[in-house]
């Protein structure tokens, strides 16, 4: 996967200098922190337990150089992945905590126009944009396989088709799916990346047709780890991040 690659590539040189300070998995999210400062979280993702471990072959990175984790981003497991997301989050968060705010998602709605009769596809299922979307009685479409909604080959012919914006979960990043998802979307699709697991790097996602990126900062990291610990959901996260926005010229 390009995408792997380009995030592993980006971030090898500077993770050969930081250490891994914490390293959190939590039953929501995963939060990593970083000897200079960095905090990052990504979603946990696992599909279903199975025993008392989720962590395969486990090795200690607290302490290690971040080299050793950020390599787990180009592995298939999707725990290593998490974890792995969360470092590059952290690795990119002094850069990221300079991004614009999007806090109220104003921006994302002006910028891709988003109204009646503008049809939308979503992968993942967001519930706050959901409503908005509704109350606007914007046509949708979502897939969501945690929550059983759509039939992906049905759902990448409407990607193709009959989509106008393309809401796209960066949990797609932990499963190796951003790639395939994108192959279907048409030219004239509008894609836009969001959740708090986004790498806000622009650089990463240059091979693909995406247009916006939407993702969360840390903002009061105890309250944020605590909130990782305790296995809270992301409207929690959120009260202790800001919302961020990268806008591309594509």
């Amino acid at each position: 996967m390009e995408l792997n690659s380009r995030l592993y590539n980006l971030f090898a040189e500077k993770g050969k200098k930081v250490k891994v300070e914490l390293l959190s998995l939590g039953l929501g999210y995963t939060a990593v922190t970083t000897s200079d400062g960095g905090i990052g979280i990504s979603y946990t993702y696992f599909d279903r337990k199975t025993s008392c471990s989720l962590v395969r072959n486990y090795y200690d990175y607290e302490g290690k150089p971040a080299l050793e984790l950020l390599e787990k981003i180009k592995g298939t497991d999707p725990i290593q992945r998490s974890m792995a997301l969360s470092l590059i989050n952290a690795l990119n968060y002094k850069k990221t905590l300079l991004l614009p705010e999007d806090p109220k998602n104003e921006i994302l709605f002006e910028e891709f126009n988003v109204h009646e009769g503008i049809k939308v596809a979503m992968v993942g299922y967001f519930r706050p944009i959901v409503k908005i979307l509704e109350e606007r009685k914007v046509p949708l479409e979502i897939l969501d396989d945690f929550h059983g909604l759509g039939r992906k080959e049905l759902f990448y012919k409407k990607l193709g088709n009959w989509a106008d914006v393309l809401f796209l979960t960066s949990t797609s990043i932990l499963n190796n799916t951003t790639e395939e998802i994108l192959r279907n979307v048409n030219e004239n699709v509008k894609t836009v990346m969001l959740g708090p697991s986004t790498p806000m790097v622009g650089d990463a996602f240059e091979h693909l047709p995406i247009h916006m990126l939407g993702g969360i900062v840390p903002i009061e990291k105890e309250k944020v780890l605590q909130a990782v610990r305790h296995g809270i959901g992301t409207r929690f996260i959120h009260k202790y991040s800001k919302k961020a926005y990268l806008l591309f010229n594509n």
